[in-house]
């Protein structure tokens, strides 16, 4: 790969209809999924610290208000439940918003205005104080002071590697673990994972207070087989456009062969391993759930063969290039954006036509050790 993955890893910036901030439909279903787990998780570590300044983080942001700054208020509010139920007087709160240097935090940055005013208008007037800070840089490595985090969050941002896995030449025609990697290159992905979340928790495990709590949401597999369609056939149907491109000669073939995206997503059993292995985290719980491609606030569980559901594919693509284009930019070069999505929009509604395709998700919640 030519390119250094913490310069060009960042979701779609602005606020066009092709942005990260539009599409995101999938992760903020994700994150209604995971709600009610991540309120029970803050609750128990403000009720049991009761700290001054609760020091909340959002490891991973991204660019997308409606899904960061709406983790963030559900959060407080519940705070601010638990606190009127104790009888505490005002909180205060630290909230970071972290993400590589090159995310679009402008577009998070404006909204806060609103975000305040609304999250005054959500608790009441006798709401205390919410300092919002913009934190850039990789979470695979040290972010905060020493014993400063009381609550973690990350959702949909652990399973980015922090660099496309080394050895992996022999993965001629694909762009990510298929069917036809060889075992080398599929081990490659998951030794870079281990090596990552290792990194991730060492790092979190100085930041965390004691019996501070981390909930995590990673996209990932339930199969025991690290290649899966339900971890893997986003990224095989792009391969597939991209492989028509190069035999119709839009593409040159050593680019394809040099193009691999840093992701790994992990099973339920992998996860726990790696934690066990580093030993600072005690494991909670482990939600495993799953959405489908197709589902999005208008469309939510209809028949893809539903004529009212005639654009889910389209909004699945949208959703996809929001992840993927600056990716596939900085290696290939803006010229081919448009006709690979309007390929891949076709091999996709294919498959969706024909069977149910689905994203399984792996929410872990964790507690620092004492």
């Amino acid at each position: 790969m030519v390119f250094e993955v913490k310069q060009v890893l960042r979701m779609k910036e602005g606020t066009d209809e092709t942005s990260y901030v539009k599409t995101s439909y999938i992760q903020r279903q994700v994150l209604s999924l995971t709600k009610s787990l991540k309120e029970k998780a803050i609750m128990e570590i403000y009720c049991k610290e009761q700290p001054t300044t609760l020091c909340i983080a959002d490891l991973g942001c991204s660019s997308a208000e409606p899904n960061t700054l709406g983790v963030v208020s559900e959060l407080i509010d519940a705070i601010e439940k638990a606190r009127r139920e104790i009888g505490n007087g005002h909180q205060e709160y630290q909230v970071y918003l972290n993400d590589l240097p090159w995310n679009d935090f402008n577009t998070i940055f404006r909204s806060l205005g609103s975000f305040e005013d609304n999250l005054k208008k959500q608790v009441g007037n006798n709401f205390g104080h919410c300092f919002v800070n913009g934190v850039p840089g990789s979470f695979y490595g040290r972010l905060f002071p020493t014993k400063h985090l009381h609550f973690v969050h990350s959702s949909y941002s652990l399973m980015w590697l922090s660099q496309v896995p080394e050895g992996i030449e022999d993965n001629r025609g694909n762009i990510y673990i298929a069917s036809t990697s060889p075992q080398k290159v599929v081990k490659a992905y998951y030794d870079q994972f281990e090596k990552d979340f290792l990194m991730f928790l060492r790092s979190r495990s100085q930041e965390v207070v004691p019996r501070g709590v981390m909930v995590l949401t990673i996209l990932g597999r339930k199969s025991f087989d690290r290649y899966s369609k339900e971890s893997c056939l986003e990224w095989e149907l792009l391969a597939t456009a991209l492989n028509d491109m190069v035999f119709e000669g839009f593409i040159e073939e050593s680019k394809l062969h040099t193009f691999n995206i840093p992701q790994y997503t992990p099973s339920a059993e992998e996860i726990s391993f790696i934690m066990e292995k580093e030993g600072s985290f005690n494991l909670n719980q482990v939600h495993i759930s799953e959405i489908g491609w197709e589902a999005n606030e208008h469309y939510n569980n209809n028949n893809i063969n539903d004529p009212s559901s005639t654009f889910d594919h389209f909004d699945f693509v949208k959703c996809m290039r929001s992840v993927a284009e600056p990716l596939l930019v900085s290696h290939f070069g803006e010229t081919i954006i448009e006709e690979l999505f309007k390929r891949y929009m076709e091999i996709v509604k294919v498959s969706m036509e024909k069977e149910k395709n689905v994203f399984i998700n792996v929410t872990v919640s964790l507690t620092r050790k004492g």
